[in-house]
């Protein structure tokens, strides 16, 4: 067995962290073409394993998945800001968060949520009018923000508060962005950035206080009709009452899911906006379908498993443009992957990015081909040649949500509603948590007769 993957050098304390930080995106697709499989580069203080075979990523999150953790980058930030959360939390601690969170997560109670998700969208249509110009980001970002709120802390959000989210919204991603410096100067230091980052923090706690609060005020124990709300907010607020969970937990949860449960879909749908206003074909078919399912009306959960075009063309945007563009590991032992050893405490990347656009599963995989998803083509590739929401036990527990929130909302609008890219050319994305477009995604409004 060789003991040493191949990767490009690394230069003195930095490593490849400034190659990475530059274009992360380049920089993962350029390691993958050249050196194969598994890949081993220094992103500064972090030996890192780049993995892109899908076998060998199916042992790391499924298989084997009791060997591995979430890998520790020695930055406090993120645990600054999501604390214990389902996001960052390991061991006993996740797993019983996520047993009290799953049931605010069934089938069964999305489905039901499928009204409140069209009554959003629907209010969001009512303020737009044909040759409007939107940055459809800001407003796929808006409507999913009043979406998770509605369904997981049980109340409303007003429009004031939305915009208090998004504008902190940007020190939170720069914070995130790649910069091979940031582990020179310590979180407590009184730089800019720093300063920006914990008072974003320190807005969202506030916001999160005021709707807890909210919760308290209308109830969240069985009502006279003897419905026991199952809004995570109410959920984990009973657990308090029987001392089975702390206000700090409850924090540390709803800030994941005010940040992680809008996020992903938003980013998905604008991406979709941007390729179908590319691929007017695709437009046209997905047009098809909606007038055969839908007839003009409003969609219901029901519907959505009509919808199967629609499904492709999501999981085609997804495919190119993943929100969660990769994700870390830590191996708690030495371990074998690709015939190499990966020792404990190593850094293992799973790049969505480098995967979603491989030749190996895809042919012309840059190409928006809403068709590939078609049960056939799809049954050829390996299962973890897309894996935009994870995999095995700490797969995304909001899948099922956003699927239907996305095709909802992409049924709604495309129903009302054509919308043009007015940028030149491709647009530029940089990484953070999530993947995010660089400028942006202004939009042209045409109203569909």
């Amino acid at each position: 067995m060789s003991i040493r993957p191949p990767g490009p050098k690394g230069v003195p304390l930095f490593g490849n962290s400034r190659q990475y930080a530059n274009d992360p995106f380049s920089f993962m697709q350029a390691c993958a073409d050249a050196y194969g499989d598994v890949v081993r580069f220094d992103l500064g203080p972090i030996d890192t394993y780049m993995l892109t075979n899908p076998r060998d990523i199916e042992r790391v999150l499924v298989s084997d998945a009791a060997r591995y953790q979430k890998l520790d980058l020695g930055d406090d930030a993120i645990y600054n800001l999501l604390g214990d959360g389902l996001l960052m939390s390991e061991g006993a601690t996740w797993e019983k968060q996520r047993q009290l969170a799953n049931p605010a997560f069934r089938m069964n109670r999305i489905t039901k949520l499928g009204g409140m998700m069209t009554d959003h969208t629907d209010a969001m249509l009512s303020g737009w009018a044909d040759g409007d110009r939107i940055d459809a980001q800001v407003e796929m970002a808006r409507v999913t923000v009043k979406i998770i709120v509605n369904a997981m802390f049980g109340t409303e959000i007003a429009d004031e508060r939305i915009r208090a989210v998004q504008e902190n919204l940007e020190p939170l991603g720069a914070r995130f962005e790649p910069d091979p410096t940031r582990f020179l100067v310590p979180n407590w230091a009184p730089t800019p950035e720093n300063r920006q980052f914990d008072g974003a923090i320190e807005t969202l706690e506030t916001l999160i206080d005021e709707l807890v609060a909210e919760r308290r005020e209308t109830g969240y124990h069985e009502t006279e009709d003897g419905e026991v709300p199952m809004d995570l907010l109410s959920i984990i607020l009973r657990a308090i009452d029987d001392g089975e969970q702390t206000t700090q937990s409850l924090r540390d949860e709803m800030m994941t899911m005010l940040l992680a449960g809008h996020d992903t879909t938003a980013l998905t749908l604008t991406y979709t906006w941007y390729l179908l206003s590319e691929h007017p074909e695709a437009r046209d078919k997905l047009h098809a379908e909606l007038a055969e399912v839908l007839d003009g009306k409003t969609p219901t959960a029901a519907d959505t498993r009509k919808l199967e075009y629609t499904e492709w063309v999501l999981n085609e945007a997804m495919r190119l443009y993943p929100p969660v563009y990769t994700l870390f590991r830590e191996p708690k032992i030495d371990v074998k992957l690709g015939g190499y050893r990966i020792p404990e405490g190593a850094g293992i990347m799973l790049p969505q990015w480098v995967v979603h656009r491989s030749p190996r599963w895809y042919t012309n995989p840059d190409q928006f081909e809403p068709e590939r998803w078609a049960p056939k083509r799809r049954s050829e590739r390996p299962r973890f040649a897309f894996f935009p929401f994870g995999g095995g036990p700490r797969h995304c527990i909001g899948k099922q949500f956003s699927m239907l929130e996305a095709k909802l909302i992409l049924a709604m609008v495309a129903q009302e509603y054509e919308l043009d890219y007015l940028g030149k050319g491709e647009f530029g994305l940089r990484g953070s948590l999530t993947m995010h477009p660089q400028e942006p995604m202004a939009m042209r409004l045409t109203k569909r007769s």
